[in-house]
C-alpha cells in the first residue's frame, strides 16, 4: 500500500461522495433532459460545477464549454447550446461574436438555483461542495490551460479525449468515479444480465441509461485508455470466477493499489460491521458508513473478505450478510439487494444449515425458525406485511418513468414518481419531492389526501387560499431541517403523516403551529402570554423560596423551585381536566336543550298543521260552501273589495264633505259607492266579453271567483286615483297655501341667497321648497281627516249577530244545486 495523496480531488470522503453523487444524478434525471444526448447532459453537470453560490450565473465562452465536453466550438454552438435552451433546465443569455455566433454565454441551471433555500434537497449544495465538485470535474475532464505567468494546469484523465463519443466517455468516467469506493472498486448491478456483454457493461449502461451494447463500447474505450479495469477473480481451484470493475485513479488517490489478478478464498463470510446496503451503482445512494461491505480495505488481490461461492446465494448477486439499517437516499436504480431493505439479514434459501444463521444480535435461530426479525423462509407465508416495510423492500426494476416494480412478497405495484398534477399540491410537496418518490402508489394516495385535508384546514383557519400551499411547504421544510434532511428519513410515509404534515400547537389557539400564527405568519401572542405567565410564576416562587429559606444553597434552592413548578403544573393539569369535563357537561346540556327545542318546534309544527287541516274542513262563513277553510275565494275577494270601496269613500269625504255633518259625509259616501259599483259592473262585463261563450258554465265556483277578482282589481285601480285627487284638493286649502308661503320665504331668506333673493337660483329653490311643503301639508291633512272620519264622525256599525245554522239551513236548502252535486244525490 502506498500513502494517500493529501487533498487529491479524487480522494472524496464517504459523505461527500454520496452528496455529490446524489446531486449529479438528480441533474441527469431532470425531465427536460429526457432523450437528450450525452453532450447536453454533461454540459448541465459542467455548468452546475462552475456555478457561483452567490449569483448562480455561470459566465463561459462557447469554445471553452466545448473544450470541457471534448467537442468542437461549432458543434457546441449549433447543437449543445440550442438543446440547453429547449430543455428548460438551463437559461442561456448570449453575446454574439463577429459573425453572429453565440460566443459569450451567461447560463443559470434553474433547478440548482431554485433548490438553494430548500432544506435537505440534493441540489442545495454549499459553497465548499461546489468547489469540491469543480475540482472533481477538473481531475476527470479538465482540458488543461497554459497561464500567462508560465504555469501550466495539466489536463484531466480524459482531458485529451476529443471527438466522437468524448462526452459520453467523460460522463461515464465521472459517474464511475462517484460510484467507486476508496479501493477503486465500483459496485456492479445485480440481477440477470447479458452473459455475452458482462455485468460490468450492464453497470455502465444503467449509469448512462443506454443499451448494454453501447455501455460495453464505452467500457472498452475506457479500458483502452487504462482508466477502468475489469479484474477477473480466481478461485482456489485456479478457475476464473467473477470480475470486478475498478477505477485505478480513485484507488491511487486514496493510497491503494489495484492488482490485475485476484485470488478468491472460499472459507470466510463477509464481515458484519459494514452498514452499506447490498445494492449496485444507484443514483444518490446513501450507504451509511465508511466501511463498505463488498470491498476490502486492502489490496484487491486480498480475498479475505470475499465470500466462498458455496456460502453465497449465487455467483451473480451481491448479497450482504448481517447488515445494519441504512438510509436510502434515492429511488431504486434497479440493482440487486435493494429488495431486502435494511433489515440486516441474508436472503432465505433452502440449503443445509440455513437455520443456524445468526441475527444482528448474535443469537442463532433454530431450525425452521424465521431468521432476522421474523422473515419467512422459502415456502412460508408472512403473517403481516407493514406498509413501510413494503417501501423498504422495493426490488429492482423500477425507474424514474413509473415502471412496474417487483416487491418481495407482494404482487407487482405501480409507483408514481412525479408530484401530483394539482399545482397547489406540487407547491406544498416541493420540499419533500424525494420522499414522495420513495412512496408506493397506495402511500402517495394517502399522503395526497392528507395534504388536501391540511390545506382545507389551513383555509378554514383564515389562511388565504393561494398562500396555504406555500405555508405547508414551509412547514415541511422546517420539519426536514429538524430531522437533518431527507437522507435521514428512513420511513417516509410515517414521517410525512406523523411528523411532516402534523400541526404542533404550542398553546390552545387552533391557529398556532410551533409558536407561529398560521393566518399572519407572525409570533403567536398567546404563546408569548403563556411564556410570560410561566416566567412570572417562576419568579414568584423564587421570591417565596428566598423569603422562606434564605439559607438554602443554590442547588437546594433550584431543586425546591423545580418541585414547586412541577406541583403547580400538576395543579393546572388537574384544573384543565376539570374544566374540560365541565365543558363536556355544559355541551351535553346544550345539546339536550337544543334537542328539546327541536322537539317542541316539531310538536308546534304538527299542531299548526293539524289546526290548518281542521280549518280546511270548515264551510265558508258567507256562502256556506263546504271545505272552504272558513272563507271561500270568491267571498274573500268580495270582502277585500268592500274594504277598498269604504276606503275610497272616506278619502273622497276628506275634501268633498263637511266632516262635522254626518249627513253630508253619508251623501258623499253613497255617491262614491254608486260610482264604484258602476266601475265594478263595467269590469265584470269586460271580463265576460273576453271569455268564450259557454266556457264558464261548467264551473260556477271558478266563475264566481273570477268575477270577484275582476271587481277587486277595479277597486285597486280606483283607490290610488281617489288618493291623488284628495291630495291635490287638500294642497289647495288655506293651510297648505300658508305653509307653502312660509317655506318659500324661508328658503329665499337663506344666507347664500341674501345677496340676490330674487335671482333665478333663489326663486327656483324657493319654489321647490314651497311645493314640498304643500305636499307634506296635504298628506298630513289627509291622514288627520281620515283618522277623524274613522274615530269620531262615523260610528262603526255593529256587527250583526251570528245566525244559528238551524235558521240558515232551510234557506240554504232552498238554493238550487250545481251540476256536480246534483248527480250525487238520490232521486
Amino acid at each position: 500500500m502506498v500513502s494517500a495523496v493529501p487533498g487529491h480531488p479524487l480522494a472524496l470522503g464517504h459523505q461527500t461522495r454520496v452528496r455529490l453523487r446524489a446531486a449529479v444524478h438528480v441533474l441527469l434525471d431532470l425531465d427536460g433532459l429526457d432523450g437528450a444526448v450525452d453532450a447536453v447532459r454533461l454540459a448541465v453537470v459542467v455548468l452546475a460545477s462552475r456555478t457561483p453560490s452567490e449569483t448562480g450565473v455561470v459566465e463561459i465562452r462557447t469554445p471553452e464549454l466545448g473544450r470541457w465536453l471534448g467537442l468542437s466550438a461549432s458543434y457546441t454552438a449549433s447543437v449543445v447550446v440550442p438543446a440547453l435552451r429547449r430543455s428548460g433546465v438551463v437559461s442561456v443569455d448570449v453575446a454574439s461574436g463577429d459573425f453572429g455566433q453565440d460566443v459569450g454565454l451567461e447560463c443559470r441551471v434553474l433547478p440548482l438555483w431554485a433548490a438553494q433555500n430548500v432544506v435537505g434537497h440534493p441540489l442545495a449544495l454549499a459553497k465548499k461542495e461546489y468547489a469540491t465538485l469543480l475540482r472533481l470535474l477538473e481531475a476527470v475532464m479538465a482540458p488543461g490551460w497554459a497561464h500567462r505567468d508560465g504555469r501550466v494546469t495539466p489536463a484531466g484523465l480524459l482531458g485529451t479525449r476529443t471527438g466522437r463519443g468524448a462526452a459520453t466517455d467523460r460522463l461515464a468516467l465521472l459517474l464511475l468515479v462517484l460510484e467507486a469506493r476508496e479501493t477503486g472498486r465500483v459496485r456492479q448491478c445485480g440481477g440477470t444480465v447479458d452473459t455475452k456483454r458482462g455485468r460490468a457493461a450492464a453497470t455502465v449502461a444503467r449509469l448512462l441509461k443506454c443499451t448494454v451494447s453501447a455501455g460495453e463500447r464505452v467500457l472498452e474505450r475506457l479500458e483502452d485508455l487504462e482508466l477502468v479495469l475489469r479484474v477477473r477473480l480466481r478461485t482456489g481451484s485456479g478457475m476464473r470466477n467473477r470480475s470486478r470493475l475498478m477505477v485505478p485513479a480513485v484507488a491511487a488517490a486514496h493510497g491503494r493499489t489495484v492488482a490485475v489478478d485476484g485470488q478468491e478464498d472460499c472459507a470466510e463470510a463477509l464481515k458484519a460491521e459494514s452498514s452499506d446496503p447490498d445494492v449496485a451503482a444507484m443514483p444518490g445512494e446513501s450507504t451509511g458508513s465508511g466501511t463498505e461491505l463488498q470491498v476490502t480495505g486492502e489490496l484487491v488481490a486480498d480475498g479475505a473478505d470475499v465470500a466462498e461461492p458455496d456460502v453465497a446465494a449465487s455467483l451473480h448477486a451481491d448479497h450482504p450478510h448481517l447488515l445494519a439499517q441504512v438510509v436510502d437516499l434515492s429511488l431504486s436504480g434497479g440493482f440487486s439487494g435493494e429488495g431486502r431493505g435494511g433489515e440486516g439479514r441474508r436472503p432465505e434459501r433452502a440449503c443445509a444449515g440455513e437455520g443456524q444463521v445468526s441475527d444482528v444480535r448474535g443469537s442463532a435461530a433454530g431450525p425452521g425458525s424465521r431468521v432476522a426479525e421474523g422473515g419467512p423462509l422459502r415456502g412460508e407465508k408472512p403473517k403481516e406485511f407493514p406498509v413501510d416495510e413494503r417501501v423498504d423492500q422495493r426490488a429492482a426494476g423500477g425507474g424514474a418513468n413509473g415502471w412496474l416494480k417487483a416487491v418481495g412478497g407482494v404482487k407487482t405495484q405501480q409507483q408514481r414518481v412525479a408530484l401530483p398534477d394539482d399545482l397547489r399540491l406540487r407547491v406544498a410537496l416541493g420540499p419533500v419531492s424525494w420522499l414522495w418518490q420513495r412512496l408506493s402508489r397506495w402511500q402517495q394516495d394517502h399522503v395526497e389526501a392528507a395534504v388536501k385535508a391540511e390545506l382545507a384546514h389551513l383555509t378554514g383557519l383564515g389562511v388565504l387560499v393561494e398562500g396555504a400551499p406555500r405555508l405547508l411547504a414551509d412547514r415541511l421544510a422546517d420539519r426536514l431541517g429538524e430531522t437533518g434532511g431527507e437522507a435521514l428519513v428512513s420511513k417516509p410515509f410515517g414521517w410525512l403523516i406523523g411528523r411532516g404534515l402534523a400541526r404542533r400547537p404550542s398553546c390552545t389557539d387552533p391557529r398556532c403551529d410551533d409558536g407561529i400564527r398560521l393566518d399572519t405568519s407572525t409570533d403567536c401572542q398567546n404563546c408569548g402570554n403563556v411564556i410570560h405567565s410561566r416566567r412570572a410564576q417562576r419568579a414568584q416562587f423564587a421570591a417565596q423560596i428566598d423569603r422562606e429559606f434564605p439559607s438554602f444553597a443554590d442547588d437546594e434552592r433550584r431543586q425546591l423551585l423545580e418541585n414547586r413548578m412541577r406541583e403547580q403544573a400538576a395543579i393546572e393539569a388537574a384544573d384543565f381536566v376539570w374544566r374540560r369535563e365541565q365543558a363536556r357537561a355544559e355541551k351535553s346540556r346544550r345539546d339536550a336543550g337544543c334537542a328539546a327545542a327541536r322537539e317542541q318546534a316539531e310538536h308546534e309544527r304538527r299542531a299548526a298543521a293539524a289546526v290548518d287541516a281542521a280549518r280546511q274542513t270548515l264551510a265558508c262563513e258567507d256562502c256556506g260552501r263546504q271545505q272552504a277553510g272558513g272563507l271561500c275565494e270568491a267571498c274573500g275577494y268580495g270582502r277585500r273589495t268592500e274594504c277598498l270601496m269604504a276606503e275610497a269613500s272616506l278619502i273622497a269625504a276628506t275634501w268633498a264633505a263637511d266632516l262635522d255633518d254626518h249627513d253630508d259625509v253619508a251623501a258623499v259616501e253613497a255617491s262614491v259607492r254608486t260610482a264604484l259599483a258602476a266601475d265594478v259592473e263595467r269590469a265584470r262585463r269586460e271580463f265576460l266579453e273576453l271569455v268564450e261563450p259557454g266556457e264558464l258554465d261548467g264551473d260556477p265556483v271558478a266563475t264566481a271567483s273570477a268575477l270577484a277578482f275582476s271587481a277587486l282589481q277595479a277597486m285597486e285601480q280606483a283607490v290610488p286615483e281617489f288618493r291623488s285627487s284628495a291630495l291635490r284638493r287638500l294642497g289647495q286649502t288655506e293651510e297648505a297655501e300658508d305653509e307653502a308661503r312660509r317655506a318659500y320665504r324661508t328658503e329665499q331668506g337663506r344666507r347664500w341667497f341674501q345677496h340676490n333673493p330674487r335671482g333665478a337660483d333663489a326663486v327656483a329653490a324657493a319654489t321647490r321648497a314651497a311645493e314640498a311643503a304643500r305636499e307634506r301639508t296635504a298628506r298630513h291633512l289627509l291622514g288627520a281627516r281620515l283618522e277623524q272620519l274613522r274615530t269620531t264622525v262615523l260610528v262603526p256599525a255593529e256587527k250583526p249577530a251570528a245566525v244559528p245554522w238551524a235558521v240558515r239551513l232551510p234557506e240554504l236548502a232552498a238554493r238550487p244545486l250545481d251540476c256536480d252535486t246534483a248527480g250525487t244525490l238520490p232521486v
